[in-house]
């Protein structure tokens, strides 16, 4: 994967956004040269809070759509602008309000637990929200015996392993990059290199977890191979982080599980695209007050635990 960054983009890039004074959020799935020009990198969630936190209006989000709706969410004053915003997350549109509905009636003494890679429609009709690092605490915290989670699938299945006592009705949604990887691929590449750790994200399937030193979410995962004492660490999620770790640990061995572990949707987010999102100030994610209000009051639950 390419390292290059174009040093005049950049650089137009840069001065955009002194001039707009705004603030640059970028996920660690797109391009490292977009990463380059960004304030902050960091998952989905934490760049909802940065957003928040930050003394500035104008916020740009690198990253998928659902992205800049969290950001907006909590930031509803703020002018929040996407990039790219046909990059979106094919998991997040795999549910709808609509089934949010249906799961209700036929469940109607479960909990909705959503997690954040879903819309902001989605959200505002669901209990709770989650992330994959804290969703075994958010339903550790819910009465409900019977939980629908949305819409991740596997996800929802390692949270499911953890709570026998509980009912879990999975929705079957998945992430198509982590859901692609398969048990052969990760035995294969634990053989070719065995001295090394595998870290995991909960997304993939429950065969795939199962042979995992570490499970997590993607900034745990780069945590763990930061820590471990392993001389080096096989990633098993979106190959930039891969590429993020060779560049910090490089006394270390880092390997993809596979080569072909790219989210084409995050690759869409190039330097250019931010140079243009800041330059015009266009894309502006925009939602309703009451979608934001209950989509905030499901994320605020999640806050609390």
């Amino acid at each position: 994967m390419k390292n290059y960054v174009n040093k005049e983009l950049l650089e137009e890039t840069l001065e955009l956004k002194r001039q707009k004074n705004a603030l640059v959020l970028a996920h660690y799935y797109v391009p490292s040269e977009t990463q380059a020009a960004a304030d902050f990198v960091c998952d989905s969630f934490e760049m909802a809070k940065r957003a928040r936190s930050a003394d500035k209006d104008l916020v740009v989000i690198c990253g998928v759509s659902f992205m800049g709706e969290s950001a907006k969410i909590l930031s509803p004053q703020k002018k929040v602008l996407l990039p790219v915003p046909e990059a979106t997350c094919p998991m997040a549109d795999m549910v709808s309000p609509e089934q949010i509905a249906d799961y209700r009636k036929l469940h109607p003494e479960a909990a909705v637990v959503c997690y954040v890679n879903s819309t902001a429609a989605v959200k505002a009709v669901s209990d709770i929200c989650c992330t994959s690092a804290s969703a075994e605490k958010v339903v550790g915290s819910l009465e409900n015996k019977e939980i629908v989670f949305v819409p991740d699938q596997h996800l929802g299945s390692y949270v499911a392993e953890k709570f026998p006592d509980k009912t879990f009705y999975l929705h079957k949604g998945f992430c198509p990059r982590h859901h692609a990887v398969t048990e052969a691929d990760v035995l294969k590449a634990k053989e070719a290199h065995p001295d090394c750790a595998l870290a995991v994200h909960p997304e993939c399937r429950t065969e795939v977890v199962k042979h995992a030193d570490f499970v997590g979410s993607t900034s745990g995962i780069i945590d763990f191979a930061k820590k471990t004492d392993a001389p080096g660490v096989i990633i098993c999620t979106e190959n930039e982080i891969t590429e993020i770790l060779r560049r910090e640990l490089p006394e270390k061995e880092i390997w993809p599980v596979k080569r072909s572990f790219i989210c084409q949707n995050m690759k869409k987010v190039t330097l250019e695209s931010l140079r243009d999102c800041l330059k015009y100030e266009r894309y502006e994610v925009t939602l309703s007050d009451e979608e934001i209000a209950a989509a905030k009051a499901a994320l605020d639950k999640m806050v609390k635990v």
